[in-house]
């Protein structure tokens, strides 16, 4: 049998909020490295999901939806001091959460910023406010209502979260790699000078997912390898992408924020309507859509250095995600329905036959042109180290793993990014799970073989400027 490592020991309630194919997936992850027995968990969720899964390993599942009117009510009797809110949920706001968590004296931790239902997609709303800046800076906020706090650890998955751990380790490799001395950085202003010493002008995250299924999806199918609803809920926001320093072209659909830090921008379209070109090392070059998320905003403003209030530099950071070839298609029909949603959702995971989900980020406008760094894990050897998950689904679960053992370790932490975590502890305890990682270097720019066929309009003095990397 084999033995696996308790990373750390906790003795009080996890309450799992929501419990679809993460829920499902870090379950079995949590009773093997954190040292703690079935009893302790309890599961929240809106229908029978998983029902199956929580009696598996032994674990209460509840069924009872939470809403704006009634969840201090579900969870008061569940939540108390030194417990943990585990919130994989989609449509509870993580906000509210937070702030229930506090006053409990509990731990928390989220895979993205949630509201209240309605609240990415609510057509009052005007774009500004429904976008993932928004949300952050309101996550944010929480910092002022409490100077010490429980830690709440914001938007920890695969991305957001390990891919911000991922940065940090890609900057020190092509640092080594390109000559420049100098000690690791210990502060967010000494990780930024190192970014702006090697000139990384732009951080894809590009992921290809080519995992495919035995059954096919079918008219009015929405296919996915993950939550089909929190899909479609990021899908429908505004794309949006942290706006660097080096960029000369503004988009004609670009809007700034009248509010916040100002690292990012959004277009003025939902991001599962935005492509943008970028590169993966098994893939080479392809199109993946730009789909808010909030690394693209966090990373950027983390890498940002200021003189007083001018911006001397910040990298332009965005997603650039091809999905499984399914869930292309479902995006597809989706956006022909003028976005209103297929009748039907499935979430490939047992009838998966094959397929790599190749995810990492790619540094690029240094000495050495482009760098990727990431994870490429295939189904079948994702089956081998965790049962009820994909390659995709693992790439995020053990991440929620990693970021909920750091919380902790270090409970007094306050609301607390990916991007001021201790990335080697969060890469020591994710790499097991991540197949093979590479990094890998690349001569591939986004000019590369363009205006072929046809004529276009590019700006030649700079490959990496987002007029380049956007498909129009």
């Amino acid at each position: 049998m084999t033995q696996y490592p308790v990373h750390v020991a906790f003795p009080g309630r996890l309450i799992m909020v929501g419990f679809g194919s993460i829920g499902q997936g870090v379950l079995p992850l949590i009773l093997r490295h954190v040292g703690m027995q079935a009893d302790q968990i309890t599961i929240v969720t809106a229908d029978e999901a998983g029902a199956k899964v929580a009696a598996e390993f032994g674990v209460r599942h509840v069924r009872h939806p939470l809403t704006r009117e009634n969840f201090r009510n579900v969870l008061d009797p569940l939540v108390g001091r030194g417990d943990f809110l585990l919130n994989l949920s989609v449509d509870v706001s993580s906000v509210a959460l937070i702030q229930l968590c506090w006053e409990k004296g509990a731990l928390y931790l989220d895979t993205c910023i949630e509201p209240w239902p309605g609240g990415y997609t609510d057509p009052t709303v005007a774009p500004a406010r429904r976008t993932n800046y928004a949300l952050r800076e309101t996550a944010l906020a929480l910092r002022e209502t409490m100077k010490r706090a429980p830690t709440a650890v914001l938007t920890h998955g695969a991305n957001p979260g390990l891919v911000s751990h991922l940065v940090k380790q890609a900057l020190l490799n092509v640092a080594a790699d390109t000559g420049v001395d100098g000690k690791e950085p210990n502060s967010r202003e000494e990780w930024a000078a190192l970014a702006h010493k090697l000139g990384v002008k732009v951080i894809h995250i590009a992921e290809r997912d080519t995992q495919v299924a035995a059954t096919p999806k079918e008219p009015g199918e929405f296919v996915n390898t993950w939550s089909v609803d929190g899909f479609v809920g990021e899908g429908m926001q505004p794309a949006e992408l942290g706006w660097g320093s080096h960029e000369k072209n503004w988009q004609r659909d670009g809007k700034k924020h009248d509010f916040g830090r100002g690292s990012a921008i959004y277009l003025m379209q939902p991001g599962a309507a935005t492509r943008v070109r970028t590169w993966t090392p098994m893939a080479g070059h392809f199109h993946g859509f730009l789909i808010t998320h909030g690394e693209s905003i966090s990373i950027s403003d983390y890498l940002t250095v200021r003189k007083g209030e001018q911006v001397l530099y910040r990298p332009t950071v965005h997603y650039a995600y091809h999905p499984c070839d399914s869930a292309v298609l479902s995006v597809h029909e989706l956006a022909g329905r003028n976005w209103e949603v297929q009748e039907r959702k499935r979430i490939m995971m047992h009838e998966i036959t094959k397929g790599v989900d190749e995810l990492g980020v790619l540094l690029a406008g240094h000495k050495k042109n482009a760098y990727w760094y990431g994870s490429q894990l295939s189904i079948q050897e994702a089956r081998q180290l965790a049962p009820h998950n994909s390659a995709t689904s693992l790439q995020v679960t053990v991440s929620a793993l990693a970021g909920m053992i750091w919380a902790i370790e270090n409970p007094n932490s306050g609301v607390v990014e990916p991007d001021e975590m201790d990335y080697k502890r969060v890469l020591e305890i994710c790499r097991p799970y991540l197949g093979l990682v590479v990094g890998e270097y690349t001569d591939w720019h986004p000019l590369v073989g363009r205006g072929r066929l046809f004529p276009e309009d590019l700006d030649e003095t700079d490959p990496w400027q987002f007029k380049n990397v956007r498909v129009v």
